[in-house]
């Protein structure tokens, strides 16, 4: 797939593994797109970069995302690659934990069904371009679980397996399917939880899908 001229859509890109796939494209002369929660993180992006137009936009609120599906389908009627990147990690004790509940909600929503429905509503857009790309950030915990994060590690399944079975059903069309299984990255998400030193940086990380992708 060509990794110049494209219009992408990268969700939680103010930071992390987000930011840095979405600086990659922009050096590869792509227009890009971030979207995310917190505008703080948004301005500082456009001030460091601003080749790249940003917009807030929570991707587990449907209202948010329907405004912002109509600001881009005019403004951006390219758009032919989505990187669903956005996603929170709760650790806690599923005995134990009083709020356990509110966290389930919280990584369902985002890590999974945000993805889902961001990407049934983008995919009649990308069908119409001569080649598109749905770019799935997933995790090594979803093969391989740990026990202090059951429903992350859950939601990392269901995306691998969603992935895959939506790859089988657009064989045929313009749209590539790409699930990134990451390894352990060095991020705000897993400061201080594991060994830093084993950590890839997310700029090695974004730079190796690209390659993977082209």
């Amino acid at each position: 797939m060509k990794i110049k001229g494209n219009t992408v859509l990268v969700t939680g890109g103010a930071s992390g593994i987000g930011l840095s796939i979405a600086r990659v494209f922009l050096e590869n002369m792509n227009t890009v797109i971030v979207c995310g929660r917190n505008t703080n993180k948004l301005d500082q992006v456009k001030k460091q970069y601003p080749g790249i137009h940003t917009i807030r936009c929570d991707v587990s609120n449907t209202i948010e995302v329907t405004q912002m599906l109509d600001h881009l389908t005019p403004n951006f009627p390219s758009l032919n690659i989505l990187v669903n990147n956005a996603g929170i990690q709760h650790q806690y004790d599923f005995l134990k934990d009083e709020n356990a509940l509110k966290k389930i909600d919280e990584e369902i929503d985002i890590n999974f069904k945000a993805v889902a429905r961001l990407t049934k509503i983008v995919l009649p857009n990308l069908v119409k371009a001569s080649e598109a790309a749905i770019i799935n950030v997933s995790s090594f915990l979803g093969i391989v679980p740990k026990s202090s994060a059951p429903i992350y590690c859950a939601t990392k399944a269901a995306l691998h397996a969603f992935s895959k079975s939506l790859r089988y059903q657009l064989q045929g069309t313009p749209v590539r399917v790409f699930e990134i299984i990451t390894p352990l990255v060095d991020t705000d998400m897993t400061k201080g939880r594991e060994d830093d030193v084993s950590k890839m940086s997310p700029d090695v990380l974004a730079s190796n899908v690209l390659r993977g992708i082209e």
